[in-house]
C-alpha cells in the first residue's frame, strides 16, 4: 500500500471514529423527567439488589394521594448498555467486581447527567454502599431535574414584573400560567391542563407571623385563611382548607440562601368534592422583615401528580431576591 493511500485511509478513520464520539456521547440529555436507567444483569436486579433500588428510588413520593414513585426506572442489562439509555440524566451502574466502588461521575456520557457506578465482591457489599448513599444520589438526582425543568421552563417564560414590582422577587414561570388574581400582597397564577390546573401562589405575611416553636399548625392557620380569603369554588360557601385527616409533612431547609419550611399535604374544598396535593415554601426573608410563602397546588383528578407537582416545585425554587 502507498503512503498516500495510507494516510487517507488513516485520516479517514480518525475522522469516523470521532463523528462516532460525538453521536455515542450526546450533548443534551432528552430523557422524560424524572427517571433513572439502571444498568444491571437480570440475576441482580431479581434479587435482594434490585429490591433495595426499587425500595430507595421508587419509594412513594411524600404528600401524594396516591401512591406514585420518586422516580420512574428503567432496567437494562448491562450488555444492553448503549443507545438511549447512556442518554438518560441519571444512571445507576452496578455490577459485582473484585473492586469494591462507589463514584459519581458528571457528563459522563451526556450532559447534564450523574452516573452512579457501584460494585462489590458480593450482594451484601453492594446492598451496603446503596443503603449508605442512597440519600445523597437522590439529592443529585433531584437537583439535577430540577435544573433540567429550569432549562426547560426558559424556552417560553411569562412575565414577571407584577411579581417583581409587588414582592421584589423573581421566579421562572412558564408562559401557559396566566395571572388570575392579584391582590395587595397577593398573587395567584395558574395553568390549564387536561381535567383540572395547577396554581401557584405567592403573598407575605408579618414577620413573626410564624412561631417557630408552633411552626406547623401556624402555616397549616395561615394557609387556611389564605383559602378563606381567596380560594373558592364554584358552589356557594366553598373555600381551600389543608386536609384534616393527614397531617402534613413538614421539613427545615433553605431556599436563596434563607431559612426556610417546606411543607406536604393534600388540600380539600370544604364543602365541595375537589381536593389535591400542596407543597408549601416558609421563606424568613430577615432582610426585609417579612416572611414569605410560596405554594403550588393541583387539581388533576384523573392524571398522575408527581410531575405536576414537581413542576410546582420547580417553579418555587426558581426563586432570586431581587437587590
Amino acid at each position: 500500500m502507498n503512503k498516500t493511500l495510507f494516510l487517507w485511509l488513516f485520516v479517514t478513520f480518525v475522522v469516523s471514529s470521532c463523528s462516532f464520539k460525538k453521536d455515542k456521547f450526546p450533548v443534551d440529555s432528552k430523557a422524560a423527567i424524572n427517571t433513572i436507567a439502571v444498568i444491571i444483569d437480570d440475576q441482580l436486579w431479581n434479587g435482594e439488589v434490585g429490591d433495595s433500588i426499587r425500595n430507595k428510588f421508587a419509594s412513594p413520593v411524600l404528600g401524594l394521594p396516591q401512591e406514585e414513585p420518586l422516580f420512574t426506572i428503567n432496567q437494562y442489562p448491562v450488555k444492553l448498555f448503549e443507545g438511549f439509555s447512556t442518554d438518560a440524566r441519571n444512571i445507576i451502574i452496578i455490577k459485582k467486581s473484585n473492586e469494591t466502588k462507589f463514584e459519581i461521575k458528571e457528563n459522563e456520557f451526556s450532559a447534564p447527567q450523574n452516573a452512579v457506578h457501584i460494585s462489590g465482591k458480593t450482594t451484601a457489599e453492594i446492598i451496603e454502599i446503596l443503603e449508605e448513599n442512597a440519600p445523597d444520589i437522590i439529592q443529585k438526582m433531584r437537583a439535577i431535574e430540577i435544573a433540567q425543568s429550569h432549562k426547560i421552563f426558559k424556552d417560553s417564560l411569562l412575565e414577571t414584573k407584577k411579581i417583581q414590582t409587588k414582592f421584589n422577587i423573581d421566579l421562572l414561570i412558564p408562559s401557559k400560567y396566566e395571572y388570575v388574581m392579584r391582590r395587595k400582597n397577593f398573587i395567584w397564577l395558574k395553568s390549564e391542563i387536561t381535567s383540572g390546573n395547577t396554581s401557584v401562589i405567592i403573598y407575605q405575611i408579618p414577620w413573626k407571623g410564624i412561631n417557630p416553636n408552633n411552626a406547623v399548625n401556624d402555616i397549616v392557620r395561615t394557609r387556611d385563611s389564605i383559602g378563606r380569603k381567596y380560594i373558592h369554588g364554584s358552589a356557594y360557601r366553598t373555600q381551600m382548607v389543608t386536609e384534616e385527616a393527614y397531617s402534613p409533612y413538614f421539613f427545615k431547609t433553605t431556599l436563596a440562601g434563607r431559612k426556610a419550611y417546606e411543607t406536604k399535604g393534600t388540600w380539600q374544598m370544604k364543602n365541595d368534592f375537589m381536593s389535591g396535593p400542596f407543597i408549601n415554601y416558609v421563606i424568613f426573608d430577615k432582610e426585609n422583615k417579612r416572611i414569605l410563602v410560596l405554594e403550588g397546588f393541583c387539581y388533576a383528578p384523573s392524571k398522575e401528580k408527581r410531575d405536576l407537582m414537581f413542576e410546582l416545585e420547580a417553579i418555587i425554587k426558581s426563586i432570586q431576591f431581587k437587590k
